[in-house]
C-alpha cells in the first residue's frame, strides 16, 4: 500500500499542471502592455501631447475612449504611451539591479573573509532604509528625470538581489560537483564561471520578474509625488497626480492610468509567481 502511495505521489509531481485562466490573462495583459511600449502609435488614436482646449474634460466617448484631460489631451493615447515610460523605468531598473546584485553577491560569496564582511555591511546599511525612501533620496540628489528614477529604483533594489546571490553562492560552492572540480585543479575563476554563476542566475531571473512589478509601483509612486518626469510627459504616475484634482468633475483622468498600472503590476506578479512555482516543481 505504501508503495502505491509513493508511486502516486511521484506521478503527481511529474504530471504537467494545467494552465490557469489567471495565468493566461496575465500573459495576455503583459504582452499587450509590452506591445503598447514598443509600438504605441499603432494603438493610440491621438497625439498624446497635443492640447485641444475646446475638448477639455470630455467624458469617455467613441471620439475619446478614455475621455480628455484639463487641456483636452486624449487620455487613452496618453495611457498607451505611458506604458513606454513605465516599462523603460521598471525594466531598466531591474536589469541594472540584477547585474550589480550578481556582481556583489558573487564577490561576497566566492571571496569571503574581509571582502564579504565589508560588502554585506554596506548592503545591511542600504537595506535599513525603506526602498521608496531610498529612491526618493537618490532622486532628490540626482534630479528628476526618467533616467534618474531608473537609477534610484535600481539602487534601492540592489541589496535584495545581492543578498539572494550571496546565499546561492554559499550553497552551491559546497556542492559535490564544485568540490570535485576544485580537487581536480580547476581554476577558481573557471569554477565560478562554469558551475556557480549558471546555477545562481536561474532563480534570480524568476525573482526579477516579480521585481518588475515592484519597480513599476515605485516609479508610479515617485511620479505621483512629483519626483518623476515633468509635464507633459505621458507617464502613469504623473497622470494620477494630475487627475487627483479633478476626481469630482473628471474621474477618468486618473482612473484609467491607475487601472493600466494596476493590471501591469498584477500581471507581472502572477507571471513571476508562476515561474517561481514551476522552477520549484522542477527542483523537486
Amino acid at each position: 500500500m505504501s508503495n502505491l502511495v509513493l508511486e502516486a505521489t511521484s506521478l503527481d509531481r511529474h504530471r504537467p499542471r494545467a494552465i490557469g485562466l489567471g495565468l493566461i490573462l496575465s500573459g495576455l495583459v503583459f504582452v499587450f502592455i509590452v506591445f503598447c511600449a514598443l509600438a504605441p502609435q499603432v494603438i493610440a488614436t491621438h497625439n498624446p501631447l497635443t492640447p485641444d482646449l475646446l475638448a477639455s474634460l470630455k467624458g469617455p466617448s467613441w471620439a475619446h475612449l478614455f475621455g480628455t484631460d484639463q487641456l483636452g489631451r486624449d487620455i487613452f493615447s496618453r495611457t498607451i504611451y505611458g506604458a513606454r515610460h513605465s516599462l523603460y523605468i521598471a525594466g531598466g531598473a531591474t536589469l541594472i539591479a540584477v547585474t550589480v546584485g550578481i556582481l556583489i553577491g558573487l564577490l561576497s560569496g566566492a571571496i569571503g573573509g574581509v571582502v564579504d564582511m565589508a560588502l554585506m555591511r554596506v548592503i545591511d546599511i542600504l537595506m535599513a532604509f525603506p526602498s521608496l525612501l531610498m529612491s526618493m533620496a537618490v532622486v532628490a540628489f540626482l534630479g528628476t528625470s526618467s533616467t534618474n528614477i531608473l537609477l534610484a529604483i535600481a539602487i534601492a533594489m540592489v541589496p535584495g538581489y545581492a543578498r539572494i546571490v550571496r546565499a546561492q553562492v554559499l550553497v552551491i560552492r559546497s556542492a559535490g560537483y564544485v568540490e570535485a572540480a576544485r580537487i581536480l585543479g580547476q581554476a577558481p575563476a573557471v569554477t565560478l564561471w562554469r558551475h556557480i554563476l549558471p546555477n545562481t542566475i536561474g532563480p534570480l531571473v524568476v525573482l526579477a520578474t516579480l521585481g518588475v512589478g515592484s519597480a513599476i509601483l515605485q516609479s508610479a509612486a515617485l511620479s505621483y509625488l512629483g519626483l518623476g518626469p515633468k509635464p507633459p510627459t505621458p507617464e502613469w504616475g504623473l497622470m494620477l497626480s494630475e487627475g487627483q484634482n479633478y476626481l469630482r468633475v473628471a474621474w477618468w483622468i486618473g482612473v484609467f492610468p491607475g487601472l493600466f498600472a494596476t493590471m501591469t503590476i498584477i500581471a507581472t506578479t502572477v507571471l513571476g509567481r508562476s515561474l517561481k512555482a514551476l522552477s520549484e516543481g522542477r527542483r523537486t
